[in-house]
């Protein structure tokens, strides 16, 4: 894919999860590698989403030297690089602070299985990974500990960290662990959440042919 293709995909994405209240502010971030090309297409520090264009989007290295871009990369650019650097399976990134997951980060709660869907597209629950600064490799290191069989998890203290095949698969379950702490949040308040039972949730698996917990 070459460089303007890869900077559109990622405004597009950007705007998107802005528009979806995933992103408020300049807060969040969100990439996609090319590994034949070994870049990483990026959105930028401190710039509002209203005004972004694709000239905006910065292209750095693995190692976050700047190959294109007329700002700063995101803040969080170490997280990103982490996750490509040690997931070969992985070339899309969403990093957001939407609010009701960042709740239970804030909280350092799980988000537990309740909802069916969580199982294909997350995995299961939304781990909590432990905490570690912002703009810090370690940050990404961390979240990959409870990433293993997860598509998104937890920052505690921090928002949410989804990865995917693709950027526009990570936003996708960005969407979903909000959506899913959204609706926990509401069960809670009408007696509890329960959770699908382990058994279940492996039969599930099963049937996707996903490896079991």
């Amino acid at each position: 894919m070459n460089t303007a293709a890869l900077k559109q995909r990622v405004l597009s994405m950007a705007l998107q999860a802005y528009q979806e209240k995933l992103f408020a502010g300049t807060s969040g971030n969100l990439s996609q590698y090319d590994p034949e090309q070994g870049i990483v297409a990026i959105t930028p520090s401190s710039v509002p989403y209203e005004g972004m264009t694709a000239d905006d989007i910065m292209v750095i290295s693995l190692d976050g030297n700047i190959l294109e871009g007329k700002h700063t990369p995101s803040s969080e650019w170490k997280m990103h690089t982490a996750v490509y650097k040690n997931r070969s399976d992985i070339y899309g990134v969403v990093h957001t602070h939407s609010p009701f997951a960042t709740a239970f980060a804030a909280a350092h709660k799980v988000i537990p299985a309740a909802l069916i869907e969580m199982i294909p597209f997350v995995g299961g629950d939304i781990p909590l990974a432990e905490f570690a600064l912002p703009g810090t490799e370690d940050l990404g290191k961390k979240a990959l500990r409870v990433l293993e069989r997860r598509r998104a998890c937890l920052l505690a203290n921090h928002g949410v960290l989804a990865v995917g095949e693709t950027v526009e698969k990570a936003h996708t379950y960005a969407l979903y662990t909000e959506d899913a702490a959204k609706i926990c949040c509401l069960a809670q308040g009408l007696g509890g959440v329960h959770a699908i039972p382990l058994e279940i949730q492996n039969e599930m698996r099963r049937k996707k042919g996903l490896e079991e917990e």
